[in-house]
């Protein structure tokens, strides 16, 4: 058998590896409920900031310590838990994606992921 086809052929195993290994480890969005059970597993939660309820982050006591509220497309409430400073824009952002795990009672996110309002209204947009 010549080296090439057997190069082509490590190289093939390779990827095939590479994307099993990248798919085991993808995370999937999903709701708060699912995120419950299975505490062990992250996932990617999109929701809103409920307003009604106070958020807290004190930078002088611990700049990387921020909880909030969120309300999943579901409905369903849980306090988030966010150990890095309050994102910018945070109380503009009109949907939120976190990304993280259940831990008891709250769900601990590893990243923040803000979709802020357009600057562009339907009105403003010509065509």
């Amino acid at each position: 058998m010549k080296k090439t086809y057997i190069l082509g052929i490590a190289l093939i195993g390779i990827a095939i590896a590479a994307i099993v290994s990248m798919y085991g480890d993808a995370s999937t969005y999903e709701n708060f409920e699912v995120a419950m059970e299975n505490p062990g597993r992250e996932f990617h939660v999109v929701g809103v900031l409920n307003r009604e309820k106070e958020k807290f982050y004190n930078p002088q006591e611990d700049p990387n310590y921020f909880t909030f509220f969120m309300v999943d497309e579901k409905g369903k409430e849980s306090k988030v838990v966010y150990h890095n400073p309050e994102p910018a824009d945070f109380d503009r952002s009109e949907k939120i994606v976190i990304v993280g795990k259940m831990d008891g009672d709250h769900f601990e996110a590893s990243k923040i992921l803000l979709k802020c309002p357009s600057k562009y209204t339907d009105n403003q947009v010509k065509t």
